[in-house]
């Protein structure tokens, strides 16, 4: 029997089987931040363990440090600076290396493992982060933890898990225009909820998905755990070894070759056995955003809210009545028009530089609505030097946006700045749950081109009507 890309990544890194029936599986990279990090830290310290393997980690600080341009260690979070300062001198004395506010290869850590080449094909990642499982889009089989496993796996570079089971989601044909990763990760949650995946390490194939730059699979895997997928992961092609070549920490000279010819070989066997498998015509799927408080509550911009008395399943029914108080929206409602007061675009999802690409193309030479704060958030610090070489700050300044430094910003709330209460945002982040962007907010999940749409008419918009 064939084996699946997952598969085969675990046999590579299966140290033991366990009496339980779990495995131990060997660790390439430990990636932390300072939300966590310090927790995890902290805790080898005091009992005395060392890091096995400290240039195998990396810390980056972007979940709690500000985005203003003149940012220092203070930040808007309570305690946010003692978690910052903790967590650099933890580092520090484990001998890691911390990509702190002042680098200049400082970003959001699933924005920054990739592009600095510490991401590649075939590799084990893990991170205290729910979306770990962002690099599956280079092809390494990456997934979140909690801060006591991110311990273990500093200490002994190994973690001890269950193998779950396969999925694979197709998508065949061609997107049409307007159309990006982000809808389709939306659609595959809204048709197939945001249960769907659970259990599950997907794999996501088919002519759509290798049509995808990188950059695009790294959204689709991102929104995985959304699916509640226990992982994502596209298999590595010829555009992931273009991507992967030549970035820091990507592989050189004999060692390129080999690795790239690895990769390369790096995919499921064409009998390989998968518990469930979803097939979707990419052909069918519209720009689509959110009307609820789940990513399962997501149509095409041109829907309506939907009437919870529609939902057979009796929790599905009562988590839409609820949604719909929260969001304050009738069934039946139109999308298309609802008006907005903010716009955020960035986050690990899409704060990548296709992504400021695609709104900047919707902004030129339009001015965002009176009345709407919009903002744009790089992933990285290399993201925004990228595009400021390419013009586009100017084309979002000019446009009415704010120009931010990188960092996760008001993709969440804990605390530090957020959108007024009872504000309606449109976002390109993940998550749209009750007070995920601050106390109130109604926030719709969409793609950089819908909310840059959205921004300029001041009310939800399909940004095919552009013509962009």
């Amino acid at each position: 029997m064939g084996k699946t890309i997952v598969e085969k990544i675990w046999s590579q890194h299966l140290v033991a089987d366990l009496a339980d029936g779990a495995s131990l599986i060997y660790v390439d990279r430990v990636l932390l931040h300072e939300r966590t990090g310090s927790i995890a830290l902290k805790s080898l310290a005091e009992t005395g363990r060392p890091v096995r393997s400290p240039g195998q980690a990396l810390v980056c600080m972007d979940h709690i440090v500000d985005t203003f341009v003149n940012r220092s260690d203070d930040t808007a979070m309570p305690g946010g600076k003692a978690f910052i300062q903790q967590t650099r001198e933890a580092a520090a004395q484990a001998n890691i290396r911390v990509l702190d506010i002042d680098d200049p290869s400082q970003g959001i850590v699933h924005v920054v493992s990739p592009e600095l080449g510490l991401a590649q094909p075939g590799l084990t990642i893990v991170c205290p982060d729910s979306h770990t499982c962002t690099q599956g889009g280079v092809g390494a089989l990456a997934w979140g933890i909690g801060s006591t496993d991110g311990e273990h796996a500093l200490a002994t570079q190994t973690l001890a898990i269950r193998r779950p089971r396969m999925m694979r989601v197709t998508f065949d044909g061609v997107l049409g225009a307007g159309v990006t990763a982000k809808d389709m990760i939306l659609h595959l949650i809204g048709e197939h909820t945001a249960s769907g995946g659970a259990g599950y390490a997907v794999e996501f194939a088919g002519s759509a998905v290798q049509a995808l730059s990188i950059e695009g699979r790294l959204t689709l895997c991102n929104m995985a755990v959304e699916f509640a997928a226990w992982t994502g992961i596209c298999p590595p092609d010829e555009k992931t070894l273009a991507y992967v070549r030549g970035r820091p920490l990507a592989p050189e000279g004999a060692l390129w070759d080999q690795a790239a010819a690895d990769w390369l070989a790096l995919r499921s066997d064409p009998d390989a056995v998968y518990d469930k498998e979803i097939a979707i015509d990419a052909a069918q799927i519209a720009p689509t955003i959110t009307w609820g408080t789940s990513p399962q509550h997501a149509v095409a911009i041109t829907g309506a809210v939907p009437d919870p008395a529609a939902f057979a399943d009796p929790r599905q029914r009562a988590g839409a009545e609820a949604a719909l108080t929260y969001m304050d929206l009738e069934p039946g409602v139109p999308l298309i028009g609802l008006p907005i007061q903010s716009a955020f675009i960035g986050s690990c999802t899409n704060g990548r530089l296709s992504d400021l690409r695609d709104a900047a193309a919707v902004l030129r030479g339009r001015r965002v609505a009176p009345g709407v704060r919009a903002i744009v958030v790089p992933g990285s610090m290399r993201v925004r030097a990228a595009a400021e070489a390419e013009g586009l700050d100017k084309v979002f300044l000019d446009a009415g946006f704010e120009w931010r430094k990188s960092g996760c910003s008001m993709c969440f709330f804990s605390g530090g700045e957020h959108f007024a209460e009872k504000e309606r945002v449109v976002t390109s982040t993940n998550r749209n749950f009750e007070n995920r962007q601050g106390p109130g907010v109604r926030s719709h999940l969409a793609s950089p081109a819908t909310v840059a749409a959205s921004a300029v008419a001041g009310r939800l918009a399909d940004v095919r009507a552009l013509g962009a």
